[in-house]
């Protein structure tokens, strides 16, 4: 009897798109704004729910793959660009704790020093320019 069930869902799939990490994100939006609407009440929260809910199925069940294959490596680029993001201001943030980070002021090229070094001459590793700092 399952195997059945599952034989005529799978029938059914053929030839649709089916779940990709964008409908997987769109998922997680859709408990998340559940959550929030379990806590917080009201008719905004309800309607995006609604609408996203119908949105995933609709990308889900669509026969248009090569539609849903372009929005889903145009979800993935900007997430990429995110975690980018993140992963430098992290990366700048445990740096702060040892190095300075300045800026030529001839050509604007960040440079990167050690700190507790007191004054020190910088010499741009770009055009050269040299310009004292703390460090």
């Amino acid at each position: 009897m399952l195997q059945k069930i599952r034989y005529k869902i799978a029938q059914f799939m053929v030839g649709r798109y089916g779940m990709d990490q964008f409908s997987q994100f769109l998922g997680f939006l859709c408990f998340a704004l559940l959550v929030i609407g379990m806590f917080v009440r009201g008719a905004v929260i309800n309607l995006i729910l609604l609408l996203l809910l119908g949105y995933l199925y609709f990308r889900v069940f669509s026969k248009n793959i090569a539609k849903r294959y372009a929005e889903n490596q145009k979800y993935l680029e900007i997430q990429s660009r995110v975690k980018q993001l993140f992963s430098k201001s992290k990366y700048r943030l445990e740096d702060m704790k040892t190095h300075h980070i300045y800026r030529c002021p001839g050509c604007g090229q960040k440079v990167r020093v050690p700190r507790g070094k007191g004054k020190i001459e910088i010499t741009c590793p770009k055009c050269r320019e040299k310009f004292i700092r703390k460090s």
